[in-house]
């Protein structure tokens, strides 16, 4: 069975983007298109991996990962950045709430799909 990931990105071409690397990988993909949407998608399925963009509106992915890692069903499930930023202090404070990668935009599909293979697993 392959890997479910949920990938959450306000940006309809980035999601489109990513949807067709991880697919063509053989992965799952659900998408949401903000933090909140991430939020209510990630509780209401089982996910193996979340990529998720920082800047979006109604939540960023930081409250989004925030939220997810004080829900004890979400304190193991790798969450990966895709954004713009690449500002150090940012990285740190995503570190700090719970993110496991990150991976700066604009971003190679096969980078993304290496990275989702290494934190996956398989």
């Amino acid at each position: 069975m392959s890997a479910h990931i949920l990938t959450v990105d306000d940006s309809a071409s980035i999601r489109m983007t990513t949807k067709i690397a991880l697919t063509n990988a053989g992965y799952k993909v659900t998408e949401a298109v903000d933090g909140l949407d991430g939020l209510n998608k990630a509780k209401a399925a089982q996910f193996d991996l979340i990529v998720t963009d920082l800047n979006m509106p109604n939540m960023n992915g930081l409250a989004m990962i925030e939220a997810l890692r004080r829900s004890p069903a979400h304190t193991g499930i790798p969450i990966i950045f895709l954004t713009t930023e690449s500002d150090a202090d940012m990285k740190n404070r995503a570190k700090a709430a719970g993110a496991t990668g990150w991976i700066t935009k604009p971003f190679d599909s096969e980078q993304l799909v290496k990275i989702a293979r290494k934190v996956l697993g398989k």
